[in-house]
């Protein structure tokens, strides 16, 4: 039997989800789903499963930005949702990176590019950025390699 696709997987969790009348998960699928289809009309063609984990890192952590700003515009009752749906989305992102593993990637980019200078924080940025493929975020890893590079 052939292994469905994580497109696929998500089509069938929303069936599932429907026929429960769980509609927080499924108002979180459909999202994704939403997205994944977005994404593959931007790019011409069906997506891999690494690019569909990459469009739900993506979801998770507009989520994640959601919720930070209900908290501090004190909307608990959002929060509670956009928390929900960000644990149903996490299942299709890709397994985020330890903060060690993070510093190793960020050693090795310094070495590899001999950045020393602040100025120098885009090589180091790029290099750790595509290592980590969606399984970093971002400002963590600027606010890392800043601190490492004396900005």
């Amino acid at each position: 039997m052939v292994e469905p696709t994580l497109k696929q997987r998500v089509h069938e969790e929303m069936t599932e989800a429907l026929r429960a009348g769980d509609k927080v998960r499924l108002g979180a699928l459909r999202m994704l789903a939403a997205a994944i289809t977005n994404r593959e009309k931007e790019v011409r063609r069906e997506l891999s499963d690494d690019e569909v984990r990459e469009v739900a890192a993506r979801e998770v952590k507009r989520r994640t930005e959601s919720i930070e700003a209900f908290e501090r515009g004190g909307r608990a009752d959002l929060v509670e949702k956009e928390t929900a749906e960000r644990d149903v989305l996490k299942r299709y992102a890709p397994e985020q990176l330890s903060e060690a593993e993070v510093e190793a990637l960020i050693d090795e980019a310094i070495a590899a590019t001999g950045a020393s200078t602040p100025k120098e924080m885009g090589k180091v940025m790029g290099a750790v950025m595509a290592k980590a493929k969606g399984r970093a975020d971002g400002a963590v890893v600027q606010a890392m390699v800043r601190s490492r590079l004396g900005a």
